[in-house]
């Protein structure tokens, strides 16, 4: 559409163009792209280079975005064992801090490899980063408990002088594939049914919100969508106290539960 003028521009031509993203299967990048298109018009119609948003006009006309189950674990004692795998991991060091930290994190795989040193802040123990990075393009704080300051700093004295944390070893300014979690988890010996390096969200989900967690505090931490876009705009640092307590936590209790120990949920008492 790029060289018509955007006052031209009517419904069908828009649909046209997402029609071609739709049909090679990627139907959450035409539902994305769409929203990217109506972001242009209103811009276009506030500068006074259009009259109208076409946009709206597509409502319902995409196919609805499958929202994908990823693989997880949430059986304690499977955790268990998948901890202890993870500690005894023969692969690279690199890698290793890698399946560490992702359970610690809990972030998209892609945020985790995409990792910046200057992102990270030993200071104040926080991982800022930027809108750009996340899914919905808005900062996202990921408090640092003890355990993963250790291991960051562990990696620091390998990857430090790079860019980014997990660095490709085949490439000067590359990140670590994003196979390479999966790879590595299939070689602890866990199917591609059982987990999968996206799956470290729902497992934190999952046994936080056992433990009694406020639900507003464990979905800022994961990142989700906040209704109000207004007000998710200003709102990477809410329930940040309350954050930092249960990232700590939680790292607590991947350790007890790596060592064999009972976690008991916080919100309710032991049977």
């Amino acid at each position: 559409m790029g060289a018509l003028p955007i006052a031209s521009i009517e419904p069908p031509t828009v649909l046209a163009t997402l029609r071609r993203i739709e049909d090679r299967g990627a139907v959450e990048t035409a539902h994305r792209i769409k929203s990217v298109c109506g972001q242009i018009f209103r811009y276009a119609v506030a500068t006074g280079r259009a009259t109208r948003d076409p946009v709206p006009d597509l409502r319902g006309a995409l196919q609805p975005v499958q929202r994908r189950h990823f693989a997880t674990i949430t059986d304690p004692k499977r955790i268990g064992e998948l901890l202890r795998a993870i500690d005894g991991y023969k692969g690279t060091f690199m890698v290793r801090c890698a399946l560490v930290l992702a359970p610690l994190f809990f972030v998209r795989p892609s945020e985790l490899r995409h990792a910046e040193w200057s992102e990270i802040d030993f200071n104040t123990a926080e991982w800022r980063i930027p809108a750009g990075k996340m899914k919905a393009r808005r900062v996202h704080i990921v408090p640092l408990a003890a355990q993963a300051i250790a291991v960051l700093r562990d990696l620091a004295q390998l990857t430090g002088c790079n860019r980014y944390g997990f660095a490709s070893m085949r490439s000067k300014y590359g990140v670590m594939s994003e196979n390479t979690i999966n790879a590595a988890i299939r070689n602890l010996g866990f199917s591609k049914g059982e987990l999968c390096g996206h799956g470290f969200r729902a497992m934190a989900s999952t046994i936080l919100n056992e433990q009694g967690w406020k639900p507003d505090v464990i979905e800022r931490q994961l990142a989700h969508v906040e209704g109000n876009s207004v007000r998710a705009a200003y709102n990477h640092a809410e329930h940040l106290p309350e954050r930092r307590k249960m990232m700590q936590q939680w790292a607590d209790s991947l350790d007890a539960l790596r060592d064999g120990a009972q976690v008991i949920p916080i919100g309710r008492k032991a049977a």
